[in-house]
């Protein structure tokens, strides 16, 4: 294993230190800026099927992680026939009630791809600094963004670099709602946390084939068999705060600072 080094990166590229909050989002949000002042990454939460934002919106808070603002997002469609607030990605059942099998998360794709163009033009995200976190439905919703996002970087340039890519992706028991067939692999890193079938949300062995078909890079971190879909101790937390470490940007003082692997700093 080659050594990791940190050096500086480039100014040029430096972006404000704190980002302008979001405004004219096509949905119902809760933000959050960064708690020690500097806003260098963004983790975006997605709730799941039934849910709303407000218990996203303050996971993403008591996370409390270095120099991230948190945005959580509100799914566009309210679940029919229920009375307390309960929202969908997208269209989830039939007119019977029943689930549907193929489900289609086009609508929902289209306004977070709005949302992102707003974050990235207007509150000067760098993609590569923009992170999702989802769950079940929200997972799902995340890495079929992801793909869109690849996909659409490519179909701009030939030329793509680190901010052609999201920042990367956790997806609790999240599974892909395509199947994907790309000329070349996202390189979003991926981290898809379930807990074993026949535990309800989970990932199924081909699930995860599926996920590794369109990322690069995916790292898997199975959850106890028993207990609620989202992880619910410090041990189930702990692979998803190591994750984000591994992950997240930092700014020093002198400039922004990246994990480079294999190059010294320069003296």
């Amino acid at each position: 294993m080659s050594d990791v080094h940190l050096r500086p990166a480039d100014q040029s590229f430096q972006t404000p230190r704190v980002k302008k909050a979001p405004s004219k989002l096509p949905l119902s949000f809760s933000y959050s800026p960064s708690d020690d002042g500097t806003d260098e990454n963004l983790l975006v939460l997605l709730h799941g099927l039934g849910d709303t934002l407000v218990p996203f919106a303050k996971l993403g808070r008591q996370f409390k992680l270095p120099q991230t603002a948190t945005l959580a997002l509100r799914a566009p469609e309210k679940i029919p026939f229920l009375y307390e607030e309960a929202y969908q990605w997208y269209t989830s059942f039939d007119q019977l009630g029943e689930l549907i099998d193929r489900p289609n998360p086009t609508p929902a794709l289209e306004i977070l791809s709005r949302v992102f163009k707003h974050l990235i033009e207007d509150c000067s995200w760098p993609s590569d600094r923009i992170h999702l976190f989802g769950f079940a439905q929200g997972g799902s919703v995340a890495l079929e963004l992801g793909i869109k996002f690849w996909r659409q970087q490519q179909e701009k340039s030939d030329q793509l670099s680190s901010s052609s890519s999201l920042g990367s992706i956790v997806s609790v028991s999240g599974p892909l709602l395509s199947y994907p067939t790309l000329s070349s692999l996202s390189p979003t890193p991926v981290l898809a946390v379930y807990r074993p079938p026949p535990a309800e949300p989970s990932l199924a062995p081909a699930d995860l084939t599926a996920i590794k078909k369109a990322f690069r890079v995916v790292q898997e971190a199975k959850l106890g068999a028993r207990g609620p879909g989202m992880p619910s101790s410090k041990d189930e937390w702990e692979p998803i705060m190591r994750f984000w470490s591994e992950k997240l940007s930092r700014r020093q003082v002198e400039g922004l600072y990246e994990v480079m692997s294999g190059i010294s700093l320069p003296q």
